[in-house]
C-alpha cells in the first residue's frame, strides 16, 4: 500500500513538473517576446536618437524626381557633398553592391573615383548560407577588412554562413572600410538584437556600426568574452550573447521624432543631391552642408513604392515598419553612449521564479482565499512596476513568464488544497459518522449555512432496544469483555437500522434509540421500523448461539416501538447542538420497551404503531397496561411474527 502511495505521489510530482515546464516553454517562447515589445516601446525607449547621428535616405520624394534604378554616380554626389562641403566625422553606407552596372559603366567609374577620395566612408556587406567557389576572395576580404580582436570565449561557434557578398573589383579597391549590415530576426520575425560580430570562415567581422566606432577610435582592439565585448582603450562594454551566427546584443531603441518614422534626424537624398548641384553653381543649397558638420551620417534607402523594391523596413518592438537604416544608426547610438539592453540571465530568471512561486505558495498555505488572491494580485502589480523600472534602465527581465507561472502555481496549489480538503472532510465525515448518524451529518453538511437551533413537528416512529440482564452480566465478566460484546452487538444491529431508513439517535449504555421518518423522509417508516426490529431479533439470536459456543453469557434483547408526533431538530446552545427527537412519543416508546421485562416478551409495540402494521404483523394484545406518567391505561401489543 505504501509503495502504491509513493508511486502515485511520484507520478503526481512528475505531472506537475511537466506542466510547469510546458507552461514555461510556451510562455517564454510565444508570450514573452510580445511583452518585451510592449515594455521596450513604453519604458525602454525613453528618448529620441542622438543629434550627433543623421540619416540621408533615398525616399519616395527622391524617386519622384529621379526614376529608379539610379546611376551610381548619384551616390557619389551625396558622398562628395559631405566630403567637399561639410566636416562630416564618418559616413556609413547601408547598401551592398554585388555587380557592375553594365549599362552605365562610365557612371560606375565616376562613382569609384569619387569614393576613392573619401577616407571616412564605411560600406556594408552581407553574408549568405549559399556556398562560394571563390575561396581566394575570403582571404583577400579578410586581409583588407578584418579587424583586430581577441576572442576569449570558452566555446567557439561554427558559422552557418558559406559565402559573403562579393564586391565588383573596382568597388573593392576603392573602399577603405566595411562592416556587416546583417540583422537576424527572432522566431516571430522581429529584430530585437543586432549581429554585432558575424562569424565567417573562422573570422569575426564587426557590424557596420561597430566598424564605424572602430574608425572613430583607430587604436581600439576588441576583446570578446562570453557575456561582454570591450576594448583595450575605451569604456565601451556591450552586453552580448553568443550563437552559432556570431555575437549578438539587444538593441535599445529610441522614440520616433515628432511626425517622423525615424528616431534620428533625416534628410531626403534628392535634397542633398540638388544642394550639391546648387553649391557647385554658387547657388543657395536646399540643405546647408553645415547640418552635417561633426556628424555621423548614414546613407540608405527606404522608399515605399512597391515597384522599385526599396522599402527597407523591418519588424521591431517599436514598429512593424521600422527603417533598416535607422536600425544601423540606433546600433551606433547605443555603442557611442554605452546604452544597451541587458537581458536577464537564465539563473536570474530562475531565482525570480523561485521567489515569486515561493511567496505565492506561502500566501496560499497560510491565508484565506480572499487574502491570497488579493496578496498575489498585489505582488503581480508590484512585479510589473519593477519590470517597467528595469526596462527603463536598460535591463530586460522576464515579465509574462513569472506571472504566468504564478497563476499556474495558484491553480495547482488550490486544486491540491481542494482535493486535500475534500479528502480530509471525507475522513472527518467517516470519523464523525461513528459518533453521530451519517444521515444527520450529511443533512448538516447539505445545509451547512443554515445550521441553527430549532426544528419542526413531524410524525416519527421511535425504536428502543435494550439488552436484558446487562447489569448482572457486567458484574460477572470483565469490562473489556463487556465492551467487546457491546461492540459486536452494535456493529450487527447498526446496518439493519440503516437498511430500513432508520437513524441511530444515540447509544445509551446497552440501549439503542433509533428514529424512523426523520431526517430521512420515508412514508413507510412505521412498517420499516417493525421490519427492522424483527430482523434485529433474528440477528441477536444468531449472535447468542455464537456467544454461547464461545462461553459468553446468554443475551436477550427487548424492543419497544411507538409512533406519533414529535419535535424533531436541533437543541442545545449556539455553540453545541444535538439533533434529536423530543416528545411524549419518545418517552412512551421507552416505557413500552421496559414492559418486555414484565411480560417476559421481546417485541412490544404501541396501539398507534399497530394500527399501521396490522396487515403485516401477527400480535397478541396486552390490555389495560399502566404506563408511568399516563393517567389512562393503554393497550400494547406483542409482535409474534411478521406475516408478509
Amino acid at each position: 500500500m505504501r509503495i502504491i502511495k509513493k508511486i502515485k505521489s511520484f507520478l503526481i510530482f512528475i505531472s506537475v513538473v511537466t506542466l510547469f515546464f510546458v507552461i514555461y516553454f510556451i510562455s517564454s517562447t510565444f508570450f514573452e517576446p510580445k511583452a518585451y515589445n510592449f515594455f521596450v516601446q513604453n519604458f525602454s525607449a525613453s528618448k529620441v536618437g542622438s543629434e550627433d547621428i543623421v540619416l540621408i535616405v533615398i525616399d519616395d520624394k527622391s524617386l519622384s524626381k529621379i526614376r529608379w534604378p539610379w546611376k551610381r554616380e548619384l551616390y557619389g554626389q551625396i558622398f562628395n557633398f559631405l566630403n567637399e562641403y561639410s566636416r562630416t566625422n564618418v559616413i556609413g553606407f547601408d547598401a551592398i553592391f554585388r555587380v557592375k552596372d553594365n549599362e552605365n559603366e562610365n557612371s560606375d567609374i565616376r562613382f569609384y573615383n569619387d569614393i576613392k577620395k573619401i577616407r571616412n566612408l564605411v560600406v556594408g556587406f552581407a553574408l549568405s548560407i549559399e556556398p562560394t567557389k571563390d575561396t581566394a576572395y575570403n582571404k583577400k576580404f579578410n586581409n583588407k577588412f578584418g579587424v583586430q580582436y581577441s576572442d576569449e570565449r570558452d566555446k567557439k561557434y561554427k558559422s552557418p554562413y558559406k559565402s559573403l557578398s562579393v564586391y565588383p573589383e573596382q568597388y573593392f579597391n576603392a573602399v577603405q572600410y566595411a562592416g556587416s549590415v546583417m540583422t537576424t530576426p527572432d522566431m516571430d520575425g522581429y529584430i530585437r538584437a543586432v549581429d554585432q560580430l558575424v562569424n565567417y570562415d573562422g573570422n569575426l567581422y564587426p557590424s557596420l556600426s561597430l566598424r564605424i566606432y572602430g574608425y572613430l577610435n583607430p587604436s581600439v582592439n576588441l576583446k570578446i568574452k562570453d557575456k561582454t565585448v570591450t576594448t583595450n582603450m575605451t569604456p565601451l562594454k556591450i552586453p552580448v550573447y553568443s550563437k552559432n551566427k556570431g555575437v549578438f546584443n539587444n538593441i535599445r531603441y529610441y522614440r520616433h521624432l515628432p511626425n517622423s518614422e525615424y528616431s534620428h534626424k533625416t534628410f531626403s537624398a534628392i535634397d542633398v543631391i540638388e544642394s550639391y548641384e546648387a553649391l557647385k553653381q554658387g547657388k543657395e543649397p536646399i540643405i546647408s552642408p553645415h547640418e552635417f558638420d561633426n556628424k555621423i551620417v548614414f546613407v540608405g534607402a527606404n522608399a515605399k513604392a512597391i515597384a522599385v523594391n526599396l522599402n527597407d523596413v523591418k519588424k521591431t518592438p517599436m514598429s512593424d515598419n521600422y527603417p533598416g537604416v535607422d536600425i544601423q544608426a540606433t546600433n551606433l547610438d547605443n555603442i557611442l553612449h554605452n546604452e544597451f539592453i541587458t537581458l536577464s540571465s537564465f539563473n536570474q530568471d530562475i531565482i525570480t521564479l523561485i521567489i515569486l512561486l515561493g511567496a505565492t505558495f506561502l500566501i496560499i498555505k497560510y491565508s484565506s482565499l480572499f487574502v491570497s488572491i488579493s496578496s498575489v494580485a498585489a505582488i503581480s502589480v508590484l512585479y510589473l512596476i519593477l519590470s517597467a523600472v528595469c526596462y527603463r534602465f536598460g535591463f530586460a527581465v522576464s515579465v509574462i513568464t513569472p506571472l504566468t507561472m504564478q497563476i499556474v502555481m495558484m491553480t495547482v496549489a488550490y486544486s491540491y488544497r481542494f482535493i486535500l480538503e475534500g479528502r480530509n472532510k471525507e475522513k472527518i465525515k467517516n470519523a464523525m459518522g461513528k459518533y453521530i448518524s451519517t444521515d444527520v451529518m450529511e443533512n448538516v453538511v447539505k445545509n451547512i449555512d443554515d445550521v441553527k437551533l430549532g426544528g419542526k413537528r413531524a410524525e416519527v416512529t421511535i425504536l428502543f432496544a435494550d439488552i436484558r440482564g446487562f447489569t448482572s452480566m457486567s458484574e460477572k465478566i470483565s469490562a473489556e469483555e463487556v465492551s467487546m460484546i457491546l461492540n459486536e452487538y452494535f456493529s450487527a444491529v447498526e446496518p439493519i437500522i440503516t437498511k430500513y431508513n432508520g437513524v441511530i439517535n444515540k447509544f445509551i449504555g446497552d440501549a439503542v434509540m433509533a428514529i424512523f421518518g426523520e431526517p430521512i423522509q420515508d412514508k413507510n417508516h412505521v412498517s420499516n421500523a417493525v421490519k427492522c426490529a424483527n430482523e434485529m431479533l433474528k440477528e441477536v439470536a444468531k449472535l447468542r448461539e455464537k456467544w454461547i459456543d464461545e462461553g459468553k453469557p446468554k443475551i436477550e434483547i427487548g424492543i419497544g416501538i411507538n409512533t406519533g408526533e414529535a419535535f424533531v431538530g436541533n437543541i442545545g446552545s449556539e455553540k453545541r447542538l444535538e439533533y434529536t427527537v423530543i416528545g411524549d412519543v419518545v418517552n412512551l416508546a421507552s416505557r413500552i420497551e421496559s414492559y418486555n421485562k414484565v411480560y417476559r416478551t421481546n417485541f412490544l409495540i404501541s396501539s398507534s404503531t399497530y394500527e399501521k402494521v396490522r396487515n403485516i404483523a401477527d400480535v397478541i394484545k396486552i390490555s389495560d397496561v399502566s404506563i408511568r406518567g399516563k393517567e389512562k391505561k393503554l393497550d400494547i401489543y406483542e409482535v409474534l411474527r411478521l406475516i408478509s
